[in-house]
């Protein structure tokens, strides 16, 4: 299977088309008003609808109540919640339950004992996004651009699909791939020039050191989607 490499925190047409260009699979939008990635509704609907078809859609939510999702559902159509909050194994079952979505969970780690909560989360996510986890002092749990020790992840024995991230850029993403055998990579604050901003050039660089980890997921020449979108992500 090809990796997976997905573009986080998108905010504007430029840099969502920049990423979908370059072959992203997945793009994330961030609907947190503490990021400085946070978007409107408004903008997520014509984002959304850019990247409808191109892309899997994944919208970042942290600890957000019902009505929050289903506005966000309603107005992205999204394919996949991405929950990175403190959010536990029964309030997943009961979003999976009341908004049929595939669900990845973000898991903050930092050290081995970290993984504990892992099993849990496995049962009921559909995927699971390992992240680094944040400073006490921090306002946001991720996106802060920090990697954690992938050894952490090295003897791993996880049947459910997953992807890491923290501290991700095109000079160090080929190691984190090597070492986690990670299925896929989800990158933010590593293609930014400053917080929330996206660099095009960036974008392009991290999805083609991306895909130079993996031979069977060549980088796609512009307008053609990469081996995984063609098999549906």
């Amino acid at each position: 299977m090809s990796l997976l490499v997905k573009i986080c925190g998108l905010s504007t047409r430029e840099t969502l088309d920049v990423a979908l260009e370059a072959g992203a699979d997945m793009v994330g939008f961030v609907f947190f008003p503490p990021s400085p990635r946070h978007i409107s509704l408004e903008a997520a609907r014509e984002l959304g609808g850019r990247a409808k078809g191109r892309a899997v859609k994944v919208a970042l939510t942290v600890d957000a109540d019902d009505a929050t999702l289903e506005n966000i559902v309603e107005t992205l159509r999204p394919d996949i919640l991405q929950l990175h909050g403190k959010e536990t194994t029964a309030r997943l079952r009961d979003i999976k339950q009341k908004f049929a979505l595939p669900l990845m969970k973000a898991l903050p780690v930092e050290t081995a004992a970290d993984l504990a909560a892992l099993p849990g989360y496995a049962g009921v996510a559909d995927r699971i996004l390992f992240d680094a986890r944040a400073p006490k002092d921090a306002t946001r749990p991720g996106g802060l651009g920090a990697p954690f020790d992938w050894h952490v992840l090295e003897n791993l024995d996880l049947a459910l699909p997953y992807m890491v991230s923290g501290g991700l850029n095109a000079g160090n993403v080929a190691e984190a791939v090597r070492v986690t055998r990670a299925g896929g990579v989800d990158v933010s604050s590593g293609v930014e020039r400053t917080p929330g901003v996206k660099d095009p050039e960036l974008i392009r660089a991290f999805i083609r050191a991306a895909r130079a980890t993996d031979p069977s997921s060549p980088l796609p020449v512009y307008g053609e989607r990469s081996t995984a979108q063609r098999a549906g992500g």
